[in-house]
């Protein structure tokens, strides 16, 4: 039960049911033994801005955004992070002394995500991103972030692809769909940031057997958890890294932010939400 002092959060999308972030954050409340409540919030686009402008006069702390109001969200914050300026979205949000401040705590998900499955370093090396879309964005600027020298960045429409690499620069190198193989040619780590491969959608479909035997492979789909992809890495006995540590980490530093506590990502978590998705 909560009081009427209780610290509030939530996540904002339309839809937004199928989010599970009231879970996730619901888990950490619960651990921490916290008087605060995180909501599910059904917002249309076109009530983004006055959603946002009313929620801090109902209390609220902040709120996660997910689709399809991340890059509106970006344009409607006071202040951005770096993360959220490298990848042109805010999922994040803080209320703070009357200001509206945007973070993007998808980078720092997906980077701790990679460290938690032991691929700590890319520093000086190449790596292949499939997709261009706004989870690329993240994922590349986290690759960044780690050093990596080289992103072969690969996607069915080309031109997508090198709209992206634009905003990135000369370290991203778009190649064709066709030359895939050529992509992952000395790659020591492939992502997936596609929705092929997730549940209802068609498999994804790629020839690993150019990567090296050392390389690893991260998919962000996490329904399946083992999507088809990491089913063929295992297989050729590569290090992976399924999508749903991205989902746990990236929640963590908004909680903090809104609850004062710095939450840690456990096995009774992953467990929890696993049992969640299974459910489904």
């Amino acid at each position: 039960m909560i009081s009427g002092a209780a610290k509030l959060a939530g996540v904002a999308g339309w839809p937004v049911a199928h989010s599970l972030s009231p879970a996730l954050h619901g888990h950490w409340i619960v651990e921490y033994r916290l008087d605060a409540a995180y909501v599910p919030l059904a917002i249309k686009p076109e009530d983004l801005s006055s959603a946002v402008a009313a929620l801090p006069k109902l209390g609220f702390r902040g709120l996660n955004v997910t689709l399809p109001h991340k890059e509106a969200a970006f344009r409607l914050v006071d202040e951005r992070d770096e993360a959220a300026e490298a990848t042109g979205a805010v999922n994040t949000i803080v209320f703070e002394g009357g200001r509206v401040l945007g973070r993007n705590t998808d980078v720092f998900g997906f980077v701790e995500s990679l460290r938690e499955g032991e691929v700590a370093s890319l520093t000086g090396r190449t790596v292949a991103v499939l997709g261009a879309g706004g989870a690329a964005r993240a994922v590349i600027a986290g690759l960044l972030s780690m050093g990596a020298a080289r992103v072969n960045l690969v996607n069915r429409t080309a031109d997508k692809a090198r709209v992206l690499g634009a905003f990135f620069g000369e370290r991203v190198s778009v190649i064709e769909w066709s030359s895939l193989s050529k992509a992952l040619s000395g790659s020591v780590l492939l992502v997936n940031t596609t929705s092929l491969g997730m549940a209802g959608q068609p498999p994804l479909a790629v020839d690993l057997t150019p990567l090296p035997v050392d390389a690893a492979v991260a998919d962000i789909v996490y329904r399946p958890l083992e999507t088809g992809l990491l089913a063929a890495a295992k297989a050729r006995g590569l290090k992976t890294v399924d999508g749903l540590g991205m989902l746990l980490h990236q929640a963590r530093p908004g909680f903090a932010a809104w609850f004062g506590v710095e939450p840690a990502v456990t096995p009774a978590l992953r467990s929890s939400l696993i049992r969640l998705l299974e459910a489904r």
